[in-house]
C-alpha cells in the first residue's frame, strides 16, 4: 500500500469517525457488542434509514463489519481498526503537543528579547 493510498484511507477513516451520529452508533455497539439497524435506531433520534447508511460509511472504512441475519445485517465493531484509529488519534495528539511546545518556546523567546530590550533602553 502507497503512502499515498494510506493517507486517503486515514482520511477518509477519520471522516466516517467525524460524525457524532456515526461516533454515537461506535459507542452503542461497543457497549452490546452487536446491533443491527433497527435496533440501533430504537436507541438514537434518527430513522433506521440514516443509521444503516451511517453503518455503510462505517463498514467502508472497516470499523464495522456486517455479517448477515435474516433480512437484516448485524454490525458489529472491528476491534483492529478501532485500535489503528486510537492509535492514529494518539500520534497526531503527539505531534501537535510537539508544535505547541516548540511555538511556546519561541514565544518565551520573543518575550524574553522584548523585556531584555526594554531594560537596556531604560538603563541607557
Amino acid at each position: 500500500m502507497t503512502t499515498a493510498t494510506r493517507d486517503r484511507i486515514d482520511d477518509d477513516l477519520w471522516s466516517a469517525i467525524g460524525d457524532p451520529s456515526r461516533r454515537r452508533i461506535v459507542d452503542l455497539l461497543l457497549a452490546e457488542g452487536d446491533g443491527t439497524a433497527t435496533t440501533l435506531a430504537e436507541q438514537l433520534p434518527v430513522t433506521r434509514q440514516a443509521v444503516a447508511k451511517h453503518l455503510a460509511v462505517l463498514d467502508r472504512v472497516s470499523l464495522v463489519h456486517a455479517t448477515p441475519a435474516g433480512r437484516e445485517k448485524r454490525y458489529r465493531v472491528d476491534e483492529a481498526q478501532l485500535a489503528r484509529a486510537v492509535a492514529q488519534l494518539t500520534s497526531v495528539g503527539a505531534a501537535w503537543d510537539a508544535r505547541l511546545q516548540r511555538i511556546k518556546g519561541i514565544a518565551e523567546a520573543i518575550e524574553q528579547q522584548r523585556k531584555d530590550q526594554s531594560k537596556r533602553q531604560s538603563d541607557s
